[in-house]
């Protein structure tokens, strides 16, 4: 029963960590697999295989080596001269996409709570500060609290638009797509997985201590196969509303209002949970890294983290994205590349180690 507990446990970090804003609005989805067509359930399958694959070699590497925050972890990946380039990117990303997500949270709040941005703000910003209080117990819990039902409602809601709701526009909009554009769905698949898995392993690494390395490998391939489960729905739903969601901001809200307007309702409670988990994410990341630099308190980093957010989550949600998340898919195509390669080496050498002959 352990063993399923912590599996699970860490199953909630992983989706927490990358079902966020983007995901749950559709526009990730439409992005990076809807825009290619048909071509895009490919992409999705491509995905599912790399997240659940990546997921399980980081939790490899992290059992094996001990490694208990993602600052060891670069260490392990990139050796001391490098970890300490790609630590001080990683600290920048993690808060600016604390302050992406705060100012997501005052977006849903003014567009379609109708309530004033600075509000959405606040409240974003006090629950992070309640669930971060106490480090680490309290990065778990609040996943445990907020994602299993986070996942229900997305996995209720894009189920049924993607299996139930009549449509099917997606071979005549395949057909609109160039030689050129068809092919490039293998290239967006990977970027998306790597934009998603920088902060993935912020989280996942946190979770070295609550499990055996078995453990810790399979919670995070089923974590990565379930995301995938998760990308496909939103891919089959969407594509049901081309041409027609390309033209929203928030296409799954559209979708969710075609069901119904309650379903609408509780897709934007959705949407918004999911910003505050990645919110959590990427607060508890650069606050940990902030107090380690400083030599301030944990509690005290946490307080002036989000202070110093304030400011720039208060600029253009959409604005920031452009800005923001390439940079931070080449930074995770680094990150997987290097993780790949070494994971490999070291299950080879085991492998060869244990081998019956020597």
């Amino acid at each position: 029963m352990n063993d399923i507990k912590s599996r699970l446990s860490l199953v909630m970090g992983y989706l927490g960590a990358v079902v966020g804003a983007g995901f749950a609005s559709g526009q990730e989805i439409v992005q990076f697999f809807v825009s290619y067509g048909r071509h895009g359930s490919k992409g999705c399958l491509l995905a599912m295989v790399l997240f659940a694959l990546c997921g399980g070699l980081l939790m490899y590497i992290a059992h094996r080596h001990e490694t208990g925050s993602y600052q060891e972890m670069l260490q392990e990946l990139m050796g001391e001269k490098f970890s300490k380039i790609i630590d001080l990117l990683m600290a920048v990303f993690l808060f600016l996409g604390l302050s992406m997500m705060l100012s997501a949270s005052g977006a849903v709040f003014y567009e379609h709570l109708y309530k004033p941005k600075e509000l959405g703000i606040f409240i974003a910003s006090v629950l992070v500060a309640i669930f971060l209080y106490t480090g680490k117990k309290g990065l778990i819990k609040s996943y445990n609290i907020l994602v299993p039902a986070k996942l229900v409602l997305l996995l209720i809601i894009t189920g049924y638009a993607a299996l139930v709701i009549d449509g099917g526009q997606v071979e005549a909009y395949t057909g609109f797509l160039s030689p050129g554009e068809e092919s490039r769905w293998l290239i967006s698949s990977v970027l998306y997985v790597a934009y998603n898995f920088a902060l993935a392993m912020v989280v996942l690494t946190e979770y070295q201590s609550i499990g055996s390395r078995k453990d810790g490998i399979w919670g995070a391939i089923w974590g990565g196969s379930l995301l995938g489960v998760l990308i496909l729905f939103n891919y089959l739903a969407l594509c049901k509303f081309l041409p027609v969601i390309l033209h929203y901001q928030v296409p799954m809200l559209y979708i969710a209002g075609v069901i119904s307007p309650g379903t609408k309702v509780v897709y934007t409670i959705v949407l918004w949970v999911g910003i505050l988990t990645t919110a959590i994410a990427n607060a508890y990341g650069f606050a940990q890294r902030f107090s380690s630099f400083t030599s301030i308190s944990y509690g005290l980093s946490l307080f002036i983290t989000l202070i110093l957010a304030l400011p720039i989550s208060l600029q253009s949600f959409s604005a920031l994205v452009s800005k923001v998340y390439p940079l931070f898919g080449l930074l995770g195509i680094i990150i997987l590349l290097v993780l790949v390669i070494k994971a490999m080496k070291e299950i080879l050498v085991e492998i060869v180690s244990n081998s019956p002959n020597r």
